[in-house]
């Protein structure tokens, strides 16, 4: 778990020390890893990035490029814009939450996606992507999703496994390798890399979990997961999604650069 903190300055008898808390290297080296300019901003591109091919996908005013999943309109109730930030309200906890899941009316095969997002206690949601929409489904049978959680919350209910199912893991099918959340109430950064079969998941500056679609490993472990597979992970392009799970969960940043 990353400590946050303030940057402050040790004076010594022949240099100066700069200090900077964990929290805010790690950020710096995920923007840094995914060719994000450090004085970007929030919810806007560079010149640099434009010129490097990053789309963004929130414009922190709108929710121009966004929609319900299987709906031609964005949720009337449950989402809204906030201080710059996509908002997902909290409701009674349940899956459906109040406005459902949405998702990108772009979609996307090969990308690197960043995203900032920031929990409430007890919070819970996802980013989704490859989401192919299936009538009669929820987005999460269909897509495969990093994990969006207020991990100690959830640990300390001790009601349900949480092996699979915590911030920065491919939910209910890998483990996160590392832990590297940021306390509730902080902002996080993820980044989802995808080319061709080849997944993998970074949180502040992490990898947390790699894999690759339709080994033998990979269908094994669809196969006793939750997941249908005649249903999960099936196209090869798809949106990007966010989930409504009932809590309060706040995203901001949110970029791509797709790979052509």
């Amino acid at each position: 778990m990353r400590r946050a903190g303030v940057c402050f300055s040790v004076l010594g008898l022949v240099s100066v020390l700069t200090v900077c808390s964990q929290a805010e290297q790690a950020r710096d080296e995920v923007r840094a890893e995914a060719g994000i300019s450090h004085e970007a901003e929030h919810n806007m591109l560079t010149s640099e990035e434009v010129a490097a091919g990053w789309i963004l996908l929130f414009d922190g005013v709108s929710t121009n490029g966004w929609r319900g999943y299987l709906n031609t309109s964005f949720p009337q109730e449950g989402w809204a814009i906030a201080d710059g930030n996509l908002v997902v309200f909290a409701s009674d906890g349940s899956e459906g939450g109040l406005g459902g899941d949405i998702v990108t009316e772009q979609q996307f095969s090969d990308f690197e996606l960043v995203f900032d997002f920031k929990l409430s206690p007890v919070g819970n949601s996802g980013v989704f992507y490859r989401v192919k929409e299936v009538d009669g489904t929820t987005m999460w049978e269909v897509a495969p999703e990093f994990q969006v959680l207020d991990d100690t919350a959830y640990i300390d209910m001790g009601t349900m496994d949480m092996n699979k199912h915590l911030t920065g893991d491919n939910y209910d099918l890998h483990s996160s390798m590392v832990t590297a959340t940021s306390p509730v109430g902080e902002w996080n950064t993820g980044r989802i890399v995808v080319l061709g079969n080849h997944v993998e998941h970074w949180l502040n500056g992490q990898l947390t979990v790699q894999y690759d679609y339709y080994t033998d490993e990979w269908k094994d472990l669809v196969r006793v997961s939750k997941f249908d597979p005649a249903l999960y992970a099936r196209s090869p392009s798809g949106s990007i999604g966010l989930q409504d799970h009932g809590h309060d969960v706040r995203y901001r940043n949110i970029k791509i650069r797709p790979h052509i």
